[in-house]
């Protein structure tokens, strides 16, 4: 009778084999397949900062208005990604995830036949951007609080860092083709690479720990799958409204707008055609701003475990401080064409800072507002998106203005000053769970 009882006694048992042989626990997989979708994913993200000489030598577009059309793609990258974060509670990760790859290759290979500026938004803008938002960090953050309870901090840190990754992987190998094969070459490889992605997501990820009979890695009890969670449009909305009536979320908004401009909108899309501006061959800064993506990897996995031990917004305002920092001596390191010493360090040290602050200001989110701090990060990624295309426009906008990209430098470092104090005076207690009217 005692045995009877012990086999249906908990929904773990639903495969009882599996966790008596199996010492990895199965969110780790789920894990490892999300940083590989994203490493796919981040082709797309590796290509933009290449096109803007080639762009503007083949159609005599300004580089404001190949610009513009990078920062579209970057505001949709964050707006969409509250959205998608409450579609992946409606239908599922692997749905959601699977048609974004989709978006994103369709954007990408309808390139190949444009011949106008318009075109350009519409495709690389509009699709890829709307593709890539539901891509986006919302989505490790759902990953990260469906599948674990301990060890979240390292886990978004290094599924972070799979962005960096994707940027490791393809800036060479799509540097190389643009300068050999000409740019189309290149926006095919991003298609080819982001559908490649698309069976793997669909045959391996899985949407909730329940799906398996498996509790979250580090919980002590077993977690129900939630229902389908319907209005996923008014859910994300609601979000942020609630989200607005508290002080903490305009003072993460505002840093990590400040962030973004500093890195997606800034050296993404800038480096590559600043240094090539003083005579520094496109695959030499490409490789550059490859390894940026190596220290990028680490520095962020490192930022996940410090997220787990230290305060996070006194991480992040050393983060923002020594970024602007490093900002301020740029100008100085890029005229010269060739690689100098002090250009390694600096590619070093804004590599381990790269995206660092994104661990922490998860962390911050989750803090405040509990179980809807997915949709909440997914609002303070879009104030990311849209600093990072104001950034990549007005980038090119100085560039043609001016004649180089020195004061946008400048004014970067400056900003990156405001954004740490701004993450200081966060408050330390918790505001409590934003109320969500369904």
């Amino acid at each position: 009778m005692t045995q009877t009882t012990e086999t249906i006694a908990t929904p773990e048992d639903i495969q009882p084999t599996r966790p008596s042989r199996t010492r990895v626990h199965r969110a780790w997989f789920v894990a490892a397949v999300t940083f590989v979708t994203i490493i796919g994913a981040a082709a797309f993200r590796s290509l933009p900062g290449l096109l803007i000489d080639p762009l503007h030598q083949e159609f005599d577009w300004s580089r404001g208005t190949i610009g513009a059309a990078v920062s579209i793609n970057l505001a949709l990258y964050g707006l969409t990604a509250p959205f998608a974060a409450a579609l992946m509670d409606r239908f599922g990760i692997r749905r959601v995830v699977a048609v974004a790859l989709t978006v994103i290759a369709l954007g990408s290979g309808v390139t190949v036949w444009m011949t106008a500026a318009w075109q350009l938004m519409l495709c690389w803008g509009l699709l890829v951007g709307l593709g890539s938002g539901s891509m986006a960090l919302a989505f490790a953050a759902t990953v990260t609080n469906r599948w674990f309870t301990e060890r979240r901090g390292l886990v978004t840190g290094i599924l972070t860092a799979a962005s960096a990754s994707g940027q490791l992987i393809f800036l060479p190998l799509l540097s190389w083709i643009v300068e050999k094969h000409d740019w189309r070459p290149a926006a095919v490889t991003v298609a080819l690479a982001a559908l490649a992605v698309v069976p793997f997501v669909w045959l391996l990820l899985r949407d909730h720990p329940a799906d398996v009979g498996l509790k979250p890695y580090g919980a002590k009890e077993f977690v129900e799958k939630p229902a389908p969670v319907p209005g996923a449009a008014r859910r994300a909305v609601t979000v942020l409204v609630s989200a607005m009536r508290t002080g903490p979320f305009w003072l993460l908004a505002g840093s990590f707008a400040i962030c973004g401009a500093s890195t997606n909108g800034l050296i993404q899309t800038h480096f590559v055609p600043a240094a090539h501006d003083h005579g520094m061959p496109i695959t030499t800064a490409a490789s550059l701003l490859a390894v940026i993506g190596v220290f990028d990897v680490l520095g962020t996995i490192a930022s996940g475990w410090f997220t787990d031990r230290f305060e996070s917004r006194r991480l992040l305002a050393i983060y923002y401080a020594f970024r602007g920092l490093s900002l301020l001596f740029l100008p100085l390191l890029l005229v010269s064409p060739s690689v100098q010493p002090p250009m390694i360090f600096f590619i070093v040290f804004y590599g381990l800072d790269w995206v660092a602050t994104v661990p922490p200001t998860l962390a911050l989110c989750r803090e405040h507002y509990g179980d809807d701090s997915a949709i909440v990060f997914g609002w303070v990624l879009a104030s990311h998106q849209v600093g990072a295309a104001l950034v990549a426009f007005l980038g090119g906008m100085a560039r043609d203005t001016f004649g180089s990209y020195d004061v946008v430098w400048y004014a970067s470092g400056a900003l990156c000053a405001v954004a740490a104090l701004m993450s200081l005076v966060i408050r330390r207690r918790p505001v409590g769970r934003v109320a969500v009217a369904v």
